[in-house]
């Protein structure tokens, strides 16, 4: 019996597209970020920034962070513009 060859193949006949929404990946961090929401102005640019789409936004307002993909790499606290007190600090996991 004769294998088709790679150009044969359906796309994504070989593999299913991968991603790890189904997985929680966001319990080994050492820091998380807090979200308040009294000092958010809405920019969103945590939610632009954020490498694991872990920021919650609804009707184009930010809503706080799904900690269970959350790698608390603090790019979100970093990228926040609000002046003198961040709408996002880190804070250490317990």
């Amino acid at each position: 019996m004769t294998k088709p060859g790679w150009k044969e193949l359906k796309l994504g006949d070989v593999l299913e597209a991968g991603t790890a929404a189904a997985f929680e990946t966001g319990d080994w961090r050492s820091e998380k970020p807090i979200f308040h929401k009294d000092r958010c102005i809405h920019c969103l640019q945590c939610w632009i920034h954020c490498p694991d789409t872990s920021v919650i936004v609804k009707n184009q307002k930010v809503e706080g962070f799904d900690y269970k993909h959350c790698k608390g790499c603090g790019i979100c606290a970093k990228v926040c513009p609000v002046k003198g007190e961040k709408a996002i600090t880190m804070e250490p996991e317990r």
